[in-house]
């Protein structure tokens, strides 16, 4: 599958920008999956807006591959179908996202995996090559690149991400059947980086940015570079986001990100609004992903925000250190109170029976 496989309208979409939100994984009680909630949630994002939906990926608990669980194939399958249903009624076109990881073997499966459902690219997380040489990531990324086109996915090393140089993402940048790259670094010098490198690569048409980086995610997407190279300089920015603090108050995030486009378009000065509301949604995500605690809780706590909204019956996670933190309750509690106007939940609300049944 090539990148001109895609729809039309979707690629478009994806390189004008739009807001993707990383599913999480709707478990019961027992730790077995909610094909219920799961699907409520799928419906959820589609309705709020969203542009797309990544499935399989870091919010969707990489526990989903091991043997024991077998949750992968399944998880996608159950959100393109829901999608395709949402598609059917509504007219309008979904982009589908596969978090895809593990050595080339694993990965090329997955992909094939993701191509059978229907989605359109894969988000590729190198999580397993931790400490292997630039050429021998590259060389895995190319041969993904020949099943699905890819999205680069730059994971910050406190969730299981690594450091990984300029070179390499510059040489990345240069996959022909690359389309995006979300930067989720959650650091300015290695977010620079990635926009360096595929300026310098020349792939700045060809390779949209997405941000990834939910701690700055405001910021990220106000923001543009200019960076020097051969021939002069490239401005580029972050066209949209990809992010798991958006799989929570995901009509009121689909509503920001709408404001910044249309912001884009006037080239008028940044309001100062938008200044405020960076650093309101920088303090919710520091809630939602215990930032406290060096994001151990990151998980649980976007499953405790769906949790309390009734959209998922827990916030247990596969693996049992994934857990709220002590203290991150009462600062869920603290973030709700302080940004009624952040909240979807009169939206979830209104609607949460008709995307449960």
């Amino acid at each position: 599958m090539k990148r001109n496989d895609i729809p039309i309208e979707l690629r478009q979409r994806l390189a004008n920008g739009c807001a993707i939100p990383a599913h999480p994984l709707a478990l019961d009680n027992n730790l077995k999956l909610s094909e219920r909630h799961q699907r409520g949630l799928t419906r959820y994002y589609c309705d709020a807006g969203a542009g797309g939906i990544a499935v399989g990926v870091h919010s969707t608990q990489f526990e989903i591959r091991d043997p024991e669980i077998g949750l992968y194939e399944p998880v996608l399958e159950l959100a393109s179908k829901t999608i395709d249903e949402w598609t059917a009624t509504s007219g309008r076109a979904m982009l589908k996202i596969a978090g895809v990881s593990g050595l080339t073997q694993q990965a090329v499966g997955e992909a094939e995996i993701a191509a059978n459902h229907g989605y359109h690219a894969c988000l590729l997380a190198l999580r397993d090559f931790n400490g292997e040489s630039p050429e021998v990531i590259l060389e895995h990324c190319r041969t993904v690149a020949q099943t699905m086109p890819l999205i680069g996915f730059y994971l910050q090393p406190a969730v299981g991400g690594m450091h990984i140089p300029v070179s390499f993402w510059r040489e990345f940048a240069k996959i022909d059947n690359v389309i995006a790259i979300k930067i989720a670094a959650f650091n300015r010098y290695q977010t620079f980086d990635v926009v360096r490198a595929v300026c310098e690569a020349g792939r700045e048409k060809e390779v949209t940015l997405y941000t990834g980086n939910d701690d700055t995610i405001i910021f990220d997407l106000v923001s543009e570079y200019r960076v020097s190279v051969a021939n002069g300089h490239c401005n580029v920015g972050m066209s949209g986001g990809l992010l798991g603090h958006w799989g929570v108050w995901t009509k009121r995030a689909v509503e920001q990100f709408n404001l910044i486009k249309a912001w884009r378009d006037t080239g008028e000065p940044l309001p100062r609004e938008l200044l405020t509301l960076a650093h309101e949604v920088t303090d919710a995500n520091a809630a939602f992903f215990d930032s406290a605690n060096g994001f151990a809780g990151c998980l649980a706590g976007i499953n405790e925000v769906l949790r309390r909204r009734g959209q998922v019956s827990g916030s247990l996670c596969l693996n049992p250190k994934e857990q709220l933190s002590k203290g991150q309750a009462k600062e869920l509690d603290r973030v709700q109170a302080a940004y009624p106007h952040l909240n979807d939940d009169v939206f979830v609300a209104e609607n949460l029976d008709k995307w449960l049944s």
